[in-house]
């Protein structure tokens, strides 16, 4: 490592980005703000387990278990969210695109069947899921015309890896957190851009921990207090200790929940306990002793991000203007995406790591990256408001050399069949919502 660690700037990005390097490469330090010893808890997949594997690092001598806190596709998010946030503070400015609920909120001059009972508001390419590919703005319209339909979305269908110009005008962070278009016109055969920036967070020597649950009524409710019924009217608590006001199926009155303990309208003391797995079909979930596996979050040694921004995946990108190809023209868009993802990585990081309930983490150093070049290797700063500096240069030297950046945000309609199933949707939610309350059918 240098003895100094140098500020990033626009010519060292662009003369890494024109030359050989291989990436920039940050890796950061966690610790759980709670301190040593301390439990986080990770994020839970089908069965309520745990992503966990043996890795081997430098200082253990055997594979060590390590879990999953933060993946791949979650820190992208979480970079986006950080974008998001700066274009509202008008502290950057990103090509946007919005699809706009506003005019379906309740009491907007809508037919019924229309309007939404919880905000939706506008959403953007920054925060759906497939950024420009997604179905949410593939379902809406531009001036009453289907998106991709439109004479913008035409173009956005022909996007490939050699023409990826209209990507870097309305939705660069497609070309550098990666897109597949397989709803779009081509269907499975639309374009494919890989992931540029990769970043994760795991535990290191990760040991797993019980959780336990309680609680004590001041009502004192006794479990024999019971049975409780669904009540019949919508109007009242949902329940009914009169059986004749109980709803009827099949002539038999329905209780609530599985038996009417008045724990089923959550009434009464919850006897200590430890949560354990637990799969639909097959109740407990045990390890290989045949021991219940508890889920109660993990003690580490420590955490570790790793972040990762590939320049020969954005050096296969080219970027024509009305049909040339120009390698400066190249260069000065691949600089844009390789300043918006070291820019996106410092938002993020001032954003702070709390990455869910009881789960989070303290960065123990300033974040640096490490220029991976056989001919010029160098560790460099770059604190948020130097990165948004960068990313303004960087963008203003790719408009000098003719490239588009859209500064006004694109915005579409929902089509009507999209608001109707959001409003469904919607409508579902609030029915099972009650049917859990009265114990369902």
């Amino acid at each position: 490592m240098p003895e100094s660690t140098a500020v990033l700037t626009l010519d060292v990005v662009r003369n890494a980005v024109a030359g050989s390097a291989a990436a920039f490469r940050c890796k950061l330090m966690l610790s759980p703000a709670g301190g040593p010893g301390d439990k986080v808890f990770p994020p839970t997949y089908a069965g309520a387990v745990y992503a966990t594997e043996k890795r081997r690092l430098p200082d253990y001598n055997d594979p060590v278990t390590c879990v999953l806190l933060d993946s791949v596709q979650s820190q992208a998010n979480r970079m986006e969210e950080a974008l998001q946030q700066a274009v509202d503070a008008e502290r950057i400015n990103l090509p946007i695109i919005e699809v706009d609920f506003e005019p379906f909120f309740p009491g907007k001059e809508q037919p019924e069947e229309m309007r939404l009972l919880d905000p939706v508001g506008r959403v953007t390419s920054l925060q759906v899921p497939h950024r420009i590919a997604d179905a949410i703005l593939r379902d809406s319209l531009l001036d009453g015309t289907r998106f991709r339909d439109s004479e913008i979305g035409t173009h956005v269908g022909m996007a490939s890896i050699r023409n990826a110009t209209v990507l870097f005008e309305l939705c660069p962070t497609a070309l550098l957190f990666g897109m597949w278009d397989s709803t779009g016109p081509k269907g499975g055969l639309g374009a494919k851009f890989e992931r540029a920036m990769v970043s994760e967070i795991v535990g290191i020597n990760a040991v797993p921990g019980v959780k336990t649950s309680s609680r004590i009524d001041p009502l004192a409710i006794q479990l024999k207090a019971g049975p409780l019924y669904a009540a019949a009217s919508s109007e009242g608590v949902g329940w009914t200790l009169d059986e004749s006001q109980a709803r009827k199926q099949k002539e038999k009155s329905v209780m609530l929940g599985k038996d009417g303990r008045p724990s089923e309208a959550n009434h009464g003391n919850v006897t200590p306990d430890i949560d354990y797995r637990r799969d639909q079909n097959r109740g407990l979930v045990k390890d290989k002793e045949g021991n219940p596996i508890a889920v109660g979050g993990v003690t580490i040694d420590r955490a570790e991000q790793t972040i990762v921004l590939s320049l020969p995946a954005l050096r296969r990108l080219r970027f024509p203007i009305d049909g040339k190809l120009d390698r400066k023209v190249d260069i000065a868009a691949q600089t844009v995406l390789v300043a918006l993802g070291l820019c996106a990585a410092a938002l993020a990081d001032d954003a702070g790591l709390d990455l869910r309930s009881r789960c989070l983490l303290y960065p123990e150093q300033d974040l640096k990256w490490n220029l991976l070049d056989r001919k010029a290797n160098g560790e460099f700063a770059l604190p948020a408001e130097d990165a948004i500096k960068l990313l303004n240069d960087a963008i203003a030297a790719a408009r000098e050399a003719g490239l588009p950046w859209r500064e006004e945000v694109l915005t579409l309609r929902p089509s009507d069949q999209l608001v109707k199933l959001v409003v469904k949707s919607q409508q579902l939610a609030i029915q099972q919502g009650g049917d859990a309350a009265e114990g369902g059918e």
